[in-house]
């Protein structure tokens, strides 16, 4: 069959699985010859792992330098009569069969990361891989819902403002057409219940999970990445439901923190750079942001992706120092180049003459875009995708 990129407004609904390969494969060699991660963590748990920064991660580690073994988790759906199935999915069959070839353990647990099936199934396979504990543990969950752990009930994120309505922009990646929205203030249950999903409890339960079957090594440490972003997007985000969340994930940051200082390690929040992801191009107001900042950022030389982050955090601030680099808020910033002055300035400057009409020469809409289809494998030119191929021949009946 051939397969081709199917979009519908801002969501994929189709991956190339030649392209996922491609992906992982353009990670690794990046990490291969960056600066390398020292004194690095050798048995990593990646909640989150198939994709984003989850993915670059578990990438960063096991070839960039540390030579991590890693489990990851991730609920991403194969090919079927009903699609191709997710980019996620290839991800983690392609990290599998490189990291293997270099004698890294990588295991690829399917499971949904709120489940206490899912935490059960994590603990053996540590005691099963790593000999019953891990000295990292990464949590890199985005989800759209989760089940109420007392009433079973599914609960979802509303991306929305608090107290007023925001007006903002979404760029279709249909058809190349900006859009103006308005967003009505979320009720009280809806940020409740984004901050169950987007913010820090799942994240607590699964070091709890670990810390009580004994799985924590001396020294282990863990992270969640988050965002912050300049004033210009605290509408929507900062002072929105998912701003909300984060703070959270903060909060719980210090908690974790002094439960890891009885084993001798610590809990940190990442907040990292703006980049498209599958989630981000939802947010309104967000993407004539990103196509303005990747605009800035590359001309500046110093636009990242999140392989070039995740390589940057592990080798410059997590490992190799005898202090981790955190801000007045115990936070590791790994925006600093985006939060620039001078970037901003200029990022503020261009969304100012920014409007439907121009948006395509003023920013990056194609930089933007591109990152957008190579994140569900199509985009790359080294590939002929006018090319057939057996889909059940490619793709092993299991990951693991």
């Amino acid at each position: 069959m051939i397969i081709e990129p199917v979009i519908n407004g801002v969501v994929a609904r189709t991956a190339h699985p030649l392209g996922c390969e491609e992906s992982v494969l353009r990670q690794i060699n990046y990490v291969k010859h960056a600066k390398p991660i020292t004194l690095g963590p050798k048995r990593v748990l990646i909640i989150g792992g198939s994709s984003g920064f989850g993915l670059a991660a578990r990438i960063a580690l096991a070839f960039g330098g540390s030579k991590s073994d890693t489990i990851s988790v991730s609920f991403e759906r194969g090919p079927s009569e009903k699609g191709v199935g997710t980019a996620g999915y290839y991800n983690n069959i392609f990290f599998k069969k490189y990291a293997e070839a270099e004698g890294r353990i990588a295991v690829n647990i399917h499971g949904d990361a709120f489940s206490k099936e899912c935490k059960a199934e994590v603990v053996e396979a540590i005691e099963t891989y790593f000999e019953g504990e891990v000295d990292l543990v990464i949590y890199s969950v985005a989800a759209g819902v989760r089940p109420n752990s007392e009433t079973g009930e599914m609960l979802r994120t509303a991306i929305k403002p608090t107290g007023e309505s925001v007006s903002g922009a979404i760029i279709s990646l249909e058809d190349d057409t900006w859009h103006e929205v308005t967003l009505t203030p979320a009720t009280e249950q809806e940020s409740e219940d984004t901050i169950k999903i987007m913010g820090g409890e799942d994240w607590e339960n699964w070091v709890d999970a670990l810390i009580n079957v004994e799985s924590i090594a001396n020294g282990c440490k863990t992270i969640a990445f988050s965002y912050v972003g300049p004033e210009i997007t605290h509408p929507i985000y900062l002072d929105g439901t998912l701003g909300r969340a984060k703070i959270d994930l903060h909060q719980t940051s210090h908690s974790l923190n002094l439960k890891l200082a009885n084993f001798g390690g610590g809990a940190y929040a990442t907040v990292c750079k703006a980049l498209v992801t599958k989630a981000s191009v939802f947010i309104p107001g967000l993407s004539p942001y990103l196509i303005a900042l990747y605009k800035v950022m590359k001309a500046q030389g110093k636009h990242e992706g999140c392989i070039e982050q995740m390589q940057r955090l592990f080798s410059d601030k997590l490992y190799g120092n005898q202090r981790i680099p955190v801000d007045f808020e115990r936070l590791i910033r790994m925006d600093d180049w985006e939060l620039d002055a001078s970037t901003q300035q200029e990022v503020s400057a261009l969304l100012d003459q920014m409007n439907s009409d121009n948006f395509k020469q003023l920013g990056d809409y194609q930089g933007f875009k591109k990152a957008f289809m190579q994140l569900n494998g199509f985009g790359y030119e080294s590939i002929d995708y006018t090319q057939p191929f057996n889909l059940e021949d490619f793709i092993p009946e299991e990951s693991d």
